[in-house]
């Protein structure tokens, strides 16, 4: 069966509006380390990590091991209704691990029921559905997380159960934040969030819920320490604090565990998914214990923290902190950051590189503007893929290139994938004078 073949089978049989990468989608039928093999048998190194889920990397003995040895007792799925060993062990790493005090945990599925589990939690405790989110923020695709995604091509519907209010976001090249000096961005964003408490909330809001670093967003992020002026003015009235880390957690900046520390806060809650599963359907919440009780009947999660997906988590956690993972992508992405900005950080059709650590993002707009310019973004993320290189794409506009590499990656594999972008973005940009 050809790749066209299975393309048909796939339009046939699923939803439009589940986008697939690439003019020619690709299907990957092997892995191991950082690269992939599609079925044409043409290899990449990757870059995006099935959407910087397969943190460790592919085929990883520890964990293949881990979840062998799991389905070797004949036991896949309990339910909650029993004791798992191995959520158990789980929980209690991450509890020590999240620096919030007499934490609980509680696991989902994905970053999107962890985010709605949260909120659940969150206004049950405050009794209101009054909630804040910011511009450009991405949180998942059930009906509440969805009416607090500050990005229209990922709100698939306008209803919502929740009353939100909406906070400037930290984009550095647009907005009214953007017109600011740096230093004066956390005290206008601090104003903003008093004026919308003061006009759009009737003051007993439930939660604010962020990301320290925006995804689908484009890697957008404020200055350090936005978060703890924040929370200072939401201590004031009672409002928690949910960072929503699905993205940024496990060491992926590389200068902190967590986005949240960043900003010297300690949050309410947090949720994390993603790459703690290394692929296995593994997410959560953790929190103050006061406030993860605050569920008034009987709830669980049928397949949430089953025994495969929380054996595979062990040993993604042993894995990511015997070999100090965080230090790593500290180092791996300074030198693609590093040399981003050297080799192209100049051509007037990037407006901006950015991240922290394994998590980085390129910003094409139209040369001499800061108008977006998604048609060069696809010319580049398509020349990486020709090279060698799988990438993402995301931002409001769809004009920013995503990578979010495992983070295993070695030195050897950064400089490489350094060459393959340089190369795309040269080569789209040439593209883009001529045209």
């Amino acid at each position: 069966m050809t790749a066209d073949d299975l393309l048909a089978r796939h339009r046939a049989v699923l939803p439009s509006w589940m986008p697939l990468y690439y003019a020619e989608p690709i299907e990957l039928v092997s892995g191991e380390g950082r690269r992939v093999t599609d079925a044409q048998g043409r290899t990449y190194l990757d870059f995006f990590g099935g959407v910087l889920t397969n943190m460790i990397g592919y085929d990883i003995a520890e964990i293949r091991e881990a979840v062998q040895r799991q389905l070797a007792t004949g036991i896949v799925h309990t339910s909650t209704l029993y004791l798992i060993r191995q959520q158990v062990e789980l929980a209690e790493k991450i509890a020590r691990l999240s620096g919030i005090p007499d934490a609980r945990v509680f696991f989902t599925n994905s970053g999107t029921e962890a985010n709605e589990a949260a909120l659940l939690m969150a206004t049950n405790h405050r009794r209101s559905h009054q909630v804040l989110a910011v511009r450009n923020s991405y949180h998942g695709r059930s009906y509440a997380t969805m009416g607090i995604t500050g990005n229209r091509g990922w709100s698939a519907s306008q209803l919502n159960p929740l009353q939100v209010a909406w906070l400037h976001s930290g984009e550095r090249l647009r907005g009214l934040l953007a017109r600011l000096p740096e230093a004066d961005r956390i005290d206008a964003a601090v104003e903003d969030l008093r004026e919308v408490l003061a006009t759009q909330t009737s003051g007993d809001v439930a939660c604010l819920l962020a990301e320290p670093i925006q995804g689908v967003g484009g890697f957008v992020h404020g200055p350090d320490g936005l978060f703890a002026a924040w929370k200072k003015v939401l201590d004031e009235h009672g409002i928690l604090l949910i960072s929503d880390e699905v993205q940024t957690g496990w060491g992926r900046t590389g200068e902190h565990f967590w986005g949240y520390q960043a900003h010297g806060i300690t949050p309410d809650l947090l949720t994390f998914a993603k790459g703690i599963g290394n692929g296995f359907a593994l997410a959560g919440v953790v929190g103050r214990a006061e406030v993860m009780e605050a569920v008034p009947a009987i709830s669980f999660s049928t397949f949430g923290g089953n025994p495969i997906s929380t054996a595979a988590g062990n040993a993604v956690l042993d894995y990511l902190l015997d070999h100090d993972l965080q230090a790593n992508a500290a180092r791996t992405g300074a030198i693609l950051v590093e040399g981003l900005r050297a080799a192209v950080g100049d051509l007037d059709c990037v407006a901006e590189v950015r991240g922290k650590g394994l998590m980085l993002g390129v910003e094409f707009v139209r040369p001499g503007t800061t108008e977006p310019d998604a048609a060069l973004a696809t010319r580049v993320f398509e020349g990486c893929r020709a090279g060698g290189l799988l990438v993402g794409k995301g931002g409001l506009h769809g004009n920013v290139l995503r990578m979010g590499p495992p983070l295993t990656l070695t030195d050897q594999e950064a400089r490489e994938g350094l060459a393959i972008l340089v190369e795309a973005i040269r080569s789209g940009a040439a593209e883009s004078v001529t045209r």
